[in-house]
């Protein structure tokens, strides 16, 4: 019996998504679309969650895209025009964080399901690139979005616009990846990053984490004015008296710092 297309696991309170196809650069059809659409369900109904990793199986790639010797099966998968032709791109509504963990390959759709996530960490041999411009395959999960957001116009539009392929420090040095670590350890770094964001208090992160998302669409004083109104919850929260007393007793944790 043949692996799943895509794994799940659970590790304290973070969930570890591994597209799981190395065997074609983890690149995705139907199947794995949807796998990845109800591993995504999962994570947004636990409460035992606090943050999700995505990744690729292998060493070899992150996701290279989208299956094109079977990309009728994605559109043809029930709820791909909601969730998007790769699984999740169009799912809008995760209050926790995403981050990608990216060894390899990280091309076409494969960037737009990076670009999905809240930050990227790469290792060292990771490439990225828009490769479907050379075949005519449009991005239609989310990357003309996502991109210019991330990276500005201009990067976005050069990387768009040329299909040209890009190693890790190039892509750190334009913003679409915020750390590069050693070949084989984007994944361990991403847990660790993840441990230290369990272990925040959630309302104020998450409810920050909503306030940059979401105002990043508005005028800046309609979004100073949503920052207020998303955080009333926040400083109504139990845990943050309970930590600021923490911190009175000078009980305060190192705070996390990128790697060497």
């Amino acid at each position: 019996m043949s692996e799943p297309k895509v794994l799940t696991e659970r590790r304290g309170a973070t969930f570890v998504v591994s597209i799981n196809r190395p065997e074609v650069r983890n690149c995705v059809d139907g199947e794995t679309a949807g796998l990845l659409f109800e591993a995504v369900q999962t994570f947004k109904a636990d409460d035992s969650l606090n943050v999700m990793i995505l990744t690729g199986s292998g060493t070899q790639a992150f996701c290279s895209g989208a299956d094109l010797k079977n990309i009728q099966t994605l559109n043809s998968r029930p709820g791909s025009r909601e969730s998007g032709p790769m699984g999740i791109s169009r799912i809008t509504d995760v209050s926790k964080p995403a981050i990608a963990a990216v060894n390899g390959y990280c091309t076409a759709g494969g960037l737009e399901l990076a670009c999905w996530c809240d930050f990227r960490i790469a290792s060292r041999d990771a490439q990225f690139g828009v490769l479907n411009r050379r075949w005519g395959v449009p991005l239609i999960d989310g990357g003309t979005q996502r991109l210019p957001r991330i990276v500005g116009l201009a990067n976005a539009l050069y990387l768009i616009d040329t299909g040209i392929l890009i190693n890790a420090q190039h892509a750190l040095r334009m913003g679409l990846v915020q750390e590069v670590v050693p070949e084989g350890k984007a994944l361990d770094r991403a847990l660790e990053i993840a441990a230290a964001l369990s272990g925040y208090p959630q309302q104020a992160m998450r409810n920050d984490r909503r306030a940059a998302i979401e105002g990043t669409i508005l005028p800046e004083p309609e979004g100073l004015k949503f920052e207020m109104e998303v955080h009333r919850t926040s400083v109504t929260d139990p845990l943050m008296a309970e930590w600021l007393a923490k911190y009175a007793r000078g009980e305060r944790p190192a705070p996390l710092r990128p790697p060497d």
